[in-house]
């Protein structure tokens, strides 16, 4: 399914390391639990027709951490960040983002997540640049001091 899954956290951190391979999982607690308040996926798939697209994904990851999904073509890299930003609907499993189940609470998980995807950024003859009003700047500025 996953070639690897790649993770950073920030905070000095007792889990798996970078390179572990499939089903690498920083502890955040279970579904529904809350605890934690990260990302859990628990046997999460998905299913076109006949085909696989995503299939027994388990995932535990703490907040705060940086993730990277990496795996070759059809691995199941889109399907799964497209259940986990509540843009598709999970075949089987569960999954919970800051808390909140995808499925039972898709408004909730959207009002605490940002997704930029790549396309947003191809194309492009510049890097995308942010030009904020100074009251914004200074609250961004703020997140991002707090965040580390």
């Amino acid at each position: 399914m996953y070639d690897q899954l790649v993770h950073h956290t920030p905070k000095a951190s007792d889990g798996p390391k970078a390179g572990d391979g499939p089903g690498v999982a920083v502890s955040a607690g279970s579904v529904g639990s809350g605890a934690g308040r990260g990302v859990v996926a628990e046997q999460l798939g998905k299913r076109f027709d006949d085909l696989w697209a995503l299939r027994g994904l388990d995932l535990h990851v703490a907040p705060g951490t940086v993730l990277g999904l990496l795996g070759h073509n059809g691995a199941g890299k889109t399907t799964a960040i497209r259940i986990l930003t509540t843009l598709s609907a999970p075949t089987e499993g569960r999954a919970s983002v800051a808390g909140f189940d995808v499925v039972h609470q898709p408004f909730a998980v959207r009002r605490r997540i940002g997704v930029a995807s790549q396309q947003a950024f191809e194309n492009r003859k510049e890097p995308p640049t942010l030009d904020l009003e100074p009251d914004y700047r200074d609250r961004a500025e703020s997140a991002v001091r707090r965040l580390g």
